[in-house]
């Protein structure tokens, strides 16, 4: 066999990228609450709000569930025209959440969901 043939990702160009450093040993508890409030912070100035927050973990919530009793009550005062309207908001308007958590090597882990 030769040694020109293949040999895996040792001999691909990758424009030289460098991987990220893997932790070996855990920050402390104060670096860790600083990487967290980075990452609530880039959250929060793109829209996001805050629900809760701890030393190692945050939940960021967007968008807001309708009030469904209000669209109840204006359902029956418009004979059921107002359903239509209720239903379309219902169909659409969502709340995200998502969840911060760093782990003891100070990296944030993002848990995200829709409901």
């Amino acid at each position: 066999m030769s040694d020109d043939r293949w040999q895996g990702w040792a001999s691909a160009d990758h424009g030289n990228v460098p991987l990220p450093e893997v932790p070996t040993e855990p920050v402390p508890e104060g670096e860790r609450a600083a990487a967290l409030d980075r990452a609530v912070n880039e959250l929060v100035s793109v829209g996001w709000r805050v629900e809760s927050r701890t030393q190692t973990q945050a939940v960021l919530a967007r968008g807001h569930r309708p009030n469904h009793v209000l669209h109840a009550i204006l359902t029956i005062f418009t004979c059921l025209l107002w359903g239509i309207v209720w239903l379309i908001i219902g169909l659409t308007q969502k709340e995200e959440r998502q969840s911060l958590t760093v782990d003891p090597y100070g990296r944030v882990l993002r848990t995200a969901s829709r409901t």
